[in-house]
């Protein structure tokens, strides 16, 4: 092989061995680092099976534990979570985790939020004045507070309202872990709407009954999301979770 031949080769070669790497490069997001942030009567294990869908795609994933105590504590362990990662952040929330991520979402770190079937209150707005504007979903009915002022949804409530298409034992798990949630936490009011200046995405739970589906659609409207109707209850994350990956990947294509 004369010393042409010799470069021609190892330019293909080399040329060759890159291809890989550049197409790998372009198929992933340029974001890396999802948090997940759950709501109430729920922990991180509401994530569960959307976490290893997420990592499959390489991405890096961390499911804030709310403490449920007060919703500035949530906030803060939201916060928390955020400062200690180096790239930019794409928040995702299920249920009243919309108003965590809505407060929290301000951050400078924050490219973009996804909703889950979740609250997403305007800055200083009375969510439950809001909500009052639709139909009374059934899972408020179920709640049972203690003589402390921390409540949980009742198991029937539970089953039927908030993860009525899962699986019944599977449901039953889910309940077992539920958070017990101080009475002030879900009716403070935020303070920012990091919605209104960041890119936003919305997965409709349609057959919601812990927050009526319709004000889920007015909510993702009003924020000008990218929005998906799945067919599912509240508990979208654990029922569908192929379709909520899907458009946590989406949006973290979208502001990567």
């Amino acid at each position: 092989m004369n010393r042409r031949t010799f470069s021609i080769a190892l330019t293909s070669m080399a040329a060759t061995a890159a291809f890989p790497l550049a197409s790998l490069a372009k198929s992933q997001p340029l974001l890396r680092d999802v948090v997940l942030v759950h709501g109430l009567y729920a922990d991180g294990s509401s994530w569960r099976k959307v976490i290893p869908l997420l990592q499959t795609e390489g991405l890096n994933v961390i499911a804030v534990r709310n403490p449920l105590t007060s919703f500035d504590a949530d906030v803060s362990a939201t916060r928390r979570v955020i400062d200690r990662l180096d790239g930019p952040v794409l928040l995702v929330a299920h249920s009243y985790g919309g108003a965590i991520i809505s407060e929290a979402g301000i951050h400078p770190k924050v490219k973009g939020l996804v909703y889950i079937a979740a609250q997403a209150p305007d800055a200083g707005e009375d969510y439950a004045a809001l909500a009052r504007r639709f139909p009374a979903a059934p899972a408020s009915a179920g709640v049972v507070w203690s003589t402390d002022g921390f409540g949980q949804l009742t198991e029937t409530a539970f089953l039927r309202d908030f993860a009525g298409d899962l699986d019944p034992l599977e449901a039953r798990a889910y309940y077992a872990v539920q958070g017990w949630v101080a009475e002030q936490t879900p009716v403070t009011r935020t303070t920012s709407a990091a919605w209104r200046s960041k890119p936003s995405w919305y997965g409709v739970s349609m057959q919601d009954r812990a927050i009526n589906a319709d004000l889920e659609r007015f909510m993702a409207k009003r924020m000008n999301a990218t929005t998906v109707e799945l067919d599912a209850s509240h508990a979208s994350p654990l029922s569908r979770p192929r379709e909520v990956a899907d458009l946590i990947l989406s949006a973290a294509k979208g502001v990567g």
